[in-house]
């Protein structure tokens, strides 16, 4: 450590002359419990402006200290506030009855890992008789683990060539905040290393959020602190001895600002607050930053487990007016409330117009409320797709389906006018599966028979409040404003709300030092395509870095396609694979993973699906659309050159407005042939592919294939997914697959963590960009782009997406 401090100074100090010293630091710096690097944060951020990197919400403190045990005589004063990236403090001092006021602006950036800050210092009143002099400080702060962080600091006067610099160091042996050592030392030009002071001393964690710091001094002087913090505020004491352990002064501070771990917040008022989360709008992954009201899928887990987590939570309230969301993700939501109340916590949901989706997910709370002039709608479940064969036939369109798996069935849509006998089977299959999924929960929930469920389904489906009341489908008639009364009455004792953002989980900033292990979220949405959707170029490289990285232990895929190109498919999962080399990979499946989204998925080292996600539907579609009379009706006519027998086979008409060209001809017997052949070895490559990811025989995959989709259920069965289980429970098992404990914090990044700043087209013409991203005519742009290619796609309305 003395070596470490030697090579700091020198370093801060190298090549400078003798001048007048300024004040030394710990006169300028009485108030400080402990080195800032290791304790407090050094004053927010005045005495070492890398601090202020370490604040997540505004803190204002304001220290005196006294003459003797008078504690409201205000000797010398200081306050002292910041904010993430800035700061500015003020402090008063009378040395030798010579008063002056020093003003410090401070600046910081960095990460948990590295800091550095900047700060600029001046004074008011007798600046020269106290030898005080405006400053330059540059400071940084080091914590490349738990167990240590080294902070430097150096201070270059504006006015002389007087300059000073402090090395500071902190170990916490345990790698907890439980026992903290520190030490430090400054020095000024023209000091010889030995005879420069320093300090070294321990802070020692009693219970959370009370600390009892001792600091001793290279002149014998030693001073004893108490620190205590009751959540936003907190208040302090330090006692200053001469030499001689006589007793000289106290000083004393106050604080106000974020979040602090306290014995009253996890003790006292255990249970004494509930926490709401409103879930109007639409529910999904990502969004963007400004001026987008969708909710985030990850921040309403998030704040579930973070209502678990909180001691002061005994109830949680959900009001699920106006929200769209996804089936699965609604199962999922609804998993993390069975959590809460599987740790003695209480459920409350609200609804006003609820449907299937909205109903199951709210049919798991201890009360059920239900607006007064509200409804609930129980039809059951379907799911369609409109047909456009006689269509396309008025237009003077052909198309011919290439189908050579069974239940590969998205070119139905132009091929035919209704579903195929197996389109109807696998379509059935799921529906059945989902179906029964919301039963037996619903059923369990509610304490109702299957019997009664299916009866309410098919002989009521609609519900009026007292109607929805006497069948047991809610508990209470009331609006979302008296929820607090339900739950005081619930709980027989009065309770305050908690925003989200107050939740432990949200507000407390790391206890730890240094950068937490990671465990990255990656996001494939959408089609499977090199720059849309998926952007599969991207991904590529996303998961190739996360491969090298050392910070990143574990990576969750979270995949949410209904396939798209082949191309773009195998380019991720190729890249997913070779990430899967060096680190857990886990694939937790949304609402459909199938066809190129099952691509994707298939080289995790466990997949997890929800019982209602889609997956499977291994296989491929080929069609292809030619002129059959259009141009003729629409008087067009084309013509061209070529060279290459088939080079015209892609050329005809161009539809104006749609960026559409339709081939003049069908193809011919011998283009058929070799279609054939390439639909079947683009099938036969992901079959092959898929035996080797999951470890199966290529026999055995041809047998469940054929493009035949699967609940997660059955293709839990089938060994297509390792386990039902959502998100949250894909990050637990990338943990432990890491290595990592249960208990061990981590750091959950998102990759994409949003959609952008604006959705620009949007807020221009709202209207268009619907019409736009539409899913079917998003599938038709896709198909009419590769004409002419296999496919690995499903087509909307065949899997469930919001309402």
């Amino acid at each position: 450590m003395k070596h470490f401090l030697s090579i700091c100074l020198l370093a801060a100090l190298y090549g400078t002359s003798l001048s007048q010293p300024i004040p030394d630091y710990y006169t300028r710096n009485r108030f400080l419990l402990a080195s800032p690097a290791a304790f407090e944060g050094g004053l927010v951020g005045s005495a070492n402006p890398a601090n202020l990197i370490f604040l997540h919400q505004p803190e204002f403190r304001f220290y005196w200290s006294t003459d003797g045990t008078d504690p409201v005589s205000l000797k010398n004063w200081g306050l002292f506030s910041g904010m993430r990236h800035f700061g500015f403090s003020v402090q008063r001092q009378k040395i030798a009855g010579v008063g002056v006021t020093d003003f410090r602006l401070s600046t910081g950036i960095g990460s948990p890992e590295l800091s550095f800050g900047l700060a600029y210092g001046w004074s008011k009143g007798k600046s020269d008789a106290s030898a005080r002099e405006s400053l330059i400080s540059a400071g940084t702060i080091l914590r490349p683990s738990r167990y240590f962080s080294f902070g430097l600091v150096g201070n270059f006067s504006l006015e002389s060539s007087s300059r000073e610099g402090i090395a500071e160091i902190g170990i916490r042996p345990f790698g907890t905040p439980r026992l903290t050592l520190f030490a430090d030392a400054a020095l000024q030009k023209g000091t010889k290393i030995k005879n420069a002071p320093w300090s070294a001393g321990a802070a020692l964690q009693l219970t959370p959020g009370f600390h009892l710091v001792g600091r001793y001094f290279e002149s014998d002087a030693f001073t004893l602190g108490l620190s205590i913090n009751f959540g936003k505020s907190g208040m302090g004491t330090q006692s200053h001895f001469d030499p001689e352990a006589n007793y000289a002064s106290n000083s004393y501070f106050l604080r106000r600002g974020g979040m602090k771990r306290s014995l009253l917040q996890t003790h006292f008022r255990k249970n004494k607050r509930y926490t709401t989360l409103a879930l109007k709008g639409r529910v999904d992954y990502l969004k963007y930053k400004f001026l987008d009201g969708t909710l985030r899928f990850m921040d309403i887990l998030k704040n579930i487990q973070a209502a678990i987590e909180d001691p002061r939570v005994s109830a949680i309230a959900l009001n699920l007016s106006g929200m769209r969301i996804r089936p699965e993700h609604a199962w999922e939501i609804r998993e993390a409330l069975k959590n809460m109340q599987s740790s003695g916590k209480k459920v409350v949901i609200f609804i006003d117009r609820a449907q299937m989706t909205s109903y199951h997910l709210a049919s798991v709370a201890d009360k059920v409320v239900l607006d007064p002039q509200g409804s609930i709608m129980l039809r059951g479940y379907a799911l369609g797709r409109t047909y456009f064969k006689r269509t396309l036939e008025k237009l003077g369109l052909g198309f011919e389906e290439w189908r050579f798996f069974k239940y590969k069935s998205a070119n139905e849509t132009f091929s035919r006018d209704s579903m195929s006998v197996a389109d109807r089977e696998q379509l059935q299959d799921y529906l059945d599966d989902w179906y029964e999924l919301t039963r037996s929960e619903v059923c369990a929930a509610r304490n109702l028979s299957t019997e009664e469920f299916d009866r309410l389904i098919d002989d009521e489906s609609y519900f009026a409040p007292e109607q929805a009341l006497e069948a047991g489908l809610v508990d209470t008639l009331a609006r979302w404003s008296g929820v607090d009364g339900i739950i005081n009455q619930m709980t027989s004792e009065s309770k305050k709300g908690l925003a989200a953002a107050e939740l432990l989980a949200n507000a407390l900033p790391p206890e730890n030092w240094g950068t937490l292990p990671k465990v990255a979220v990656v996001y494939g949405l959408g089609v499977c395509a090199m720059d849309s959707g998926i952007r599969a170029r991207w991904l590529e490289r996303v998961f190739l870095a996360l491969g090298k990285s050392k910070s990143v232990k574990a990576v969750v895929f979270r995949v949410d396609s209904p396939g798209g190109d082949g191309m773009a498919s195998d380019l991720v999962a190729e890249a997913l694979k070779k990430c899967s080399e060096t680190k857990p990979v886990i694939i937790s499946q949304g609402q459909v993973a199938a066809s190129g989204g099952y691509w994707i998925s298939m080289y995790g080292d466990k997949i997890l699906a929800g019982p209602n996600t889609i997956t499977g539907s291994i296989g491929v579609i080929f069609g292809w659309v030619y002129d059959k009379g259009i141009g003729a009706k629409l008087g067009m006519t084309s013509d061209l050159v070529q060279r290459g027998k088939h080079a015209d086979l892609s050329r005809g008409i161009s539809i104006p407005f749609t960026g559409l060209q339709v081939p003049a001809r069908n193809l011919t017997p011998d283009e058929r042939q070799k279609a054939e052949t390439i639909i079947r070895q683009h099938y036969r490559d992901f079959v092959e592919k898929v035996a080797a990811g999951r470890s199966m025989t290529v026999e055995r995959v041809r047998e469940i294939a054929e493009g035949r989709i699967y609940s997660g259920i059955d293709g839990k069965e089938m060994k297509l997914v390792d386990e039902i289980g959502g998100l949250m429970q894909a990050i637990e098992i990338a943990k432990e697959e890491a290595g990592l404990e249960q208990s061990q914090e981590v750091e959950i990044i998102e990759i994409p963590n949003s959609k952008g700043f604006l959705n620009l087209k949007k807020q221009i013409s709202p209207i268009n960009f619907q019409i736009l991203d539409d899913p079917v005519l998003q599938f038709i742009k896709m198909v009419s782009e590769r004409l002419g290619e296999p496919l690995p796609i499903l087509i909307p309305g065949t899997y469930p997406d919001l309402p």
